[in-house]
């Protein structure tokens, strides 16, 4: 599937990396860290290959982000993901201060961002990124719905 419109460069690379999880046999999610256009760090889904159950795509582009930049605080970031982050991503994304999330597809069973448990509604949150969703909607949706047809 494609869009009307060219993807934003940022997700496009997100996608890339999402299929490049697929093919290592992970849930098929990328992410992608970008100040001022520039790509600082990015990941995919890692959780079998590393046995690390936080081997989020946006946690490993965080961390790459947060080394090329030499600070745990992004702030002026923004990230790209394909799929709307879970309360753990959610977490991350505002401790690390991202500015901007751009979110490809919605995810109404793990998502917390605008599904669950909404992690940057509650007054315990202390920074909120402005949020973007649906950008290259249609293709992570179809990317994870062929993942997971495939193994059924």
């Amino acid at each position: 599937m494609s869009t009307p419109f060219p993807l934003p460069q940022p997700m496009a690379r997100a996608l890339d990396l999402a299929r490049r999880a697929a093919q290592a046999g992970e849930v098929p999610i990328g992410a992608v860290v970008t100040r001022d256009g520039v790509i600082i760090g990015e990941g995919e889904n890692r959780n079998r290959r590393d046995s690390d159950p936080t081997a989020h795509a946006e946690v490993v582009a965080i961390r790459a982000a947060s080394v090329a930049l030499g600070d745990y605080r992004l702030t002026g970031c923004d990230l790209w993901v394909t799929l709307e982050p879970c309360a753990m991503c959610a977490g991350a994304i505002s401790h690390a201060r991202i500015a901007r999330l751009y979110v490809g597809a919605a995810d109404p069973k793990g998502g917390a961002v605008e599904h669950g448990a909404r992690v940057f509604t509650h007054p315990q949150c202390h920074h909120r990124p402005e949020l973007y969703s649906g950008i290259g909607e249609s293709e992570s949706s179809s990317l994870l719905r062929t993942f997971f047809a495939e193994r059924r």
